[in-house]
């Protein structure tokens, strides 16, 4: 993390996952970054993983009906053979229409969106839905995620990991 807000690449933090590969399961592995879109500081990133092209279609249909779309890109990615049956991830950045939070604090406002596309929207789920920053998940260990969203790219002021391991070892 850098105090002052400067960005810098997170091949540090990759390298230490990838250094705590024996410690994983590979069911799992994560980053989130911070400060990684400033030219959209102001605007909601979400990203959303689609499993199929009409969850695309009604979740993209959702976003347009209740926001203000400013910008949006597929997530770039390349192919890792350890990440087997990839989603579709695309990033939107967002505006609120002022006239749709009604008595809704901006907060509540993207909890209650995220959560009915999550929970009442087929074959898509926002994973990712703060300002100037994102996650990046998936089945596998970290240091496949990470280059499967090839996040040697990226620069961010903060940078944080996780790999999924077993809880259940014995010892």
């Amino acid at each position: 993390m850098d105090t002052a807000g400067r960005r810098f690449s997170g091949e540090g933090v990759i390298r230490a996952t990838a250094n705590m590969r024996d410690r994983g399961n590979g069911l799992g592995g994560g980053y989130a970054v911070y400060g990684l879109y400033p030219e959209y500081a102001d605007q909601y990133a979400f990203h959303v993983m689609y499993l199929s092209p009409q969850g695309r279609r009604d979740t993209e249909a959702f976003i347009k009906e209740n926001f203000s779309l400013v910008a949006e890109e597929e997530v770039p990615t390349q192919a890792v053979p350890q990440i087997t049956d990839p989603p579709v991830v695309r990033r939107y950045f967002l505006d609120i229409n002022p006239g749709k939070l009604g008595e809704l604090a901006e907060d509540d406002y993207i909890v209650d969106r995220v959560m009915t596309i999550n929970t009442k929207l087929g074959d898509s789920f926002v994973f990712s839905s703060g300002k100037d920053m994102a996650v990046f998940k998936g089945v596998g260990y970290p240091k496949d995620i990470a280059d499967y969203f090839c996040l040697e790219q990226y620069k961010g002021y903060l940078w944080t990991a996780h790999g999924r391991f077993p809880t259940n070892s014995p010892g």
